[in-house]
């Protein structure tokens, strides 16, 4: 886990893992880490459940054989959560039928966040999710 020092804001935490399903357990340890550093447990659990969605849709839907892991706190009562892949393919929020295997996640990161969205890149993407701090 490597935290990387800014010249002005609060600082983040970062990690590029491999573009496989086990790195979801490596991207909500570094969720509850960068959460507890900055005195906002409550905002752990369901930090942790977002990164999980974002990590298994760019492990599904991604190209090339890592995705990199970013936790920020963007103010003092507000972190972000994202996931940067090398595919083009945007999510997006559907609404699946009751037999569907999947289809949720988003659904999920939608109602647990406070906002979310995508930053298109020239190599990618990066899908975030913003979640209001609770200590």
């Amino acid at each position: 886990m490597t935290t990387k020092s800014r010249p002005t804001g609060h600082p983040g935490y970062s990690e590029t893992l491999p573009r496989q399903p086990e790195s979801a357990v490596t991207a909500r340890r570094l969720v509850r880490t960068a959460c507890a550093a900055w005195g906002l447990p409550g905002t752990a659990e369901d930090g942790a459940l977002i990164v999980s969605e974002l990590v298994a849709n760019a492990v599904r839907h991604a190209r090339r054989e890592s995705i990199r892991v970013m936790v920020e706190r963007i103010a003092p009562d507000t972190v972000r959560v994202a996931v940067a892949d090398f595919s083009h393919a945007l999510p997006e929020l559907c609404t699946p039928k009751d037999d569907d295997e999947g289809g949720r996640g988003l659904a999920l990161v939608a109602e647990l966040a406070a906002d979310w969205g995508t930053h298109e890149r020239r190599w990618g993407k990066v899908v975030w999710a913003e979640l209001e701090g609770r200590g």
